[in-house]
């Protein structure tokens, strides 16, 4: 950093504000309750372009409509994002779950019309609710089934499939002038590690990379995809050194360059463990921009006013040290703004109004379903116990959202009762207390799990009759008098299931 670049920025100089307008534009923060607080719309005036909605911010649909309109009276061009991915992860309807299965649904029907015509309902939603940012979808290729944290939130494990769904829900969603954001690139199917918890590592050869991996971010980039979401993973055949996020390699030589790739760069959370355990918080955005980045996804958890400021603070300092150069914070903010024009220009545009579209998840969900019969198995038509084996919950996911299709039985088969087990047990506590009735035995990635695999082979030994309905990745084969594999946990999945249980 020259001399002349260094004391331009002196506390209280033109220069100098437009830094700190700059820094603050480039994050992306989350904040507490259901309102708009005051330092979230005294920082709008200061320059922050964007914010974050997670479930701790949604009660209802007027609700978030409300909240969008306090924040956008401080700032009309603001980008409200949201991880609104439906399927397993929710944020517009933690509390319900949602009313779209996800990605691993809609590979199962396999119709790009389908995918898109759900993308574009949903975009529709988020519009009507003031949201124009959504972190979705991901474009990551299940190549390893025992991933923990991506499995149905991928279309699938082929990467054609994959592809095709990508770019259709990215066309879908931003007809309706809602920003898709495509995740996680350079892709993160292959993991065996979270990166809520850890750094995770694919050791896979460039040509596996370039032929399975990118595939979809490039059918993304086709399709127009407003932004790409970087992965905290190391990816040693592109940058042995720094996970993706961080990776000038990943970022800017291979995103940009070779992909030709032009809109916004933003991070995945910059709390997760493999960022902020291993390189601390702030010095992992200030890398994160100076690898390409241009957004910073921060407020999952840290969502404080005092931790937005740390970074601001960061930004600038790194900036006046030359550790980060003017230029790249300056180009990284242009490029939030330039997207948060897109996304007000669209909002006026009465071509981005969808026609309602209000059942197509129920249809998308009954489509997906999966339906194996082991002989001659009779209906359910009288009260059955429904015992639920629940593993935890990954972070994406969370564990405020509902799941099961318990809810759903007692309304159609009154008097049906419910359990949820965990562990060595399980199988037998589950068959103790359904008291004789037929069980519905409803699992999440049984391949998974050894327990859970237990569980059912105790079940199944007492209960031939049982019926088994998977609501995660189907790896294991089908068991049970009647197996029913959902492709996602989504309350439209559950509906779709129960709608099957009493009709064979």
């Amino acid at each position: 950093m020259t001399t002349r670049a260094t004391t331009a920025f002196d506390s209280g100089s033109a220069a100098g504000d437009t830094l700190t307008r700059d820094a603050l534009a480039v994050l992306q923060p989350g904040f507490a309750g259901t309102t708009a607080p005051d330092w979230v719309r005294r920082r709008l005036g200061e320059g922050l372009a964007s914010v974050a909605l997670f479930g701790r911010n949604v009660a209802g649909q007027e609700q978030v409509t409300a909240l969008t309109a306090q924040l956008r009276a401080e700032r009309d061009d603001l980008l409200v994002a949201i991880d609104e991915e439906s399927g397993d992860v929710t944020r517009l309807e933690v509390r319900t779950g949602s009313s779209f299965p996800g990605n691993h649904a809609l590979g199962a029907v396999d119709d790009p019309d389908l995918t898109r015509g759900v993308a574009r309902e949903l975009g529709r939603r988020l519009a009507a609710c003031g949201v124009n940012f959504n972190w979705a979808p991901s474009a990551d290729v299940n190549a390893n089934p025992d991933n923990p944290v991506i499995g149905v939130r991928s279309f699938g494990a082929g990467t054609d499939l994959v592809a095709r769904h990508t770019a259709a829900y990215v066309q879908g969603l931003q007809s309706t002038g809602v920003a898709a954001c495509t995740k996680h690139f350079p892709g993160h199917g292959d993991t065996n590690v979270d990166s809520h918890h850890a750094v995770p590592r694919i050791d896979v050869d460039v040509d596996t990379l370039y032929e399975r991996e990118l595939v979809p971010f490039r059918a993304a980039i086709e399709a127009g995809t407003r932004a790409v979401m970087s992965a905290h993973i190391l990816v040693p055949a592109l940058d042995p050194r720094h996970p993706g996020t961080l990776s000038r390699r990943i970022l800017t030589e291979l995103l940009r360059g070779e992909l030709g790739y032009e809109g916004l760069i933003v991070t995945d959370g910059m709390e997760m463990r493999a960022i902020s355990g291993t390189y601390g918080l702030e010095h992992g955005v200030v890398l994160a921009i100076a690898a390409g980045a241009d957004a910073i996804c921060v407020g999952g958890g840290l969502c404080d006013e005092g931790t937005v400021l740390g970074l601001r603070d960061a930004l600038v300092a790194a900036v006046r040290s030359g550790e980060l150069p003017e230029e790249r914070l300056a180009d990284a903010a242009a490029r939030v703004r330039q997207l948060a024009r897109w996304t007000a220009e669209a909002r006026r545009d009465p071509q981005a109004a969808a026609e309602p579209a209000p059942e197509i998840g129920l249809v998308a969900a009954r489509r997906a379903l999966t339906v194996t019969r082991s002989g001659p198995a009779a209906l359910v038509t009288e009260p059955v116990y429904v015992a639920t084996f629940n593993p935890a919950a990954n972070i994406a996911v969370g564990d405020e959202t509902p799941w099961g299709i318990g809810a759903e039985l007692e309304r159609s088969l009154p008097g049906t009762t419910t359990g949820s087990f965990t562990g060595a047990d399980a199988g037998g506590a589950a068959l103790q207390a359904s008291g004789g009735r037929r069980i519905v035995a409803v699992v999440r990635d049984e391949h998974r799990h050894d327990w859970m695999r237990a569980a059912l082979d105790v079940l199944l030994a007492a209960r031939p009759d049982t019926v088994v309905v998977e609501m995660g990745v189907p790896q294991a084969p089908p068991r049970g008098a009647l197996h029913i594999a959902t492709h996602g946990a989504a309350r439209v999945c559950a509906v779709a299931a129960a709608e099957r249980v009493v009709t064979g």
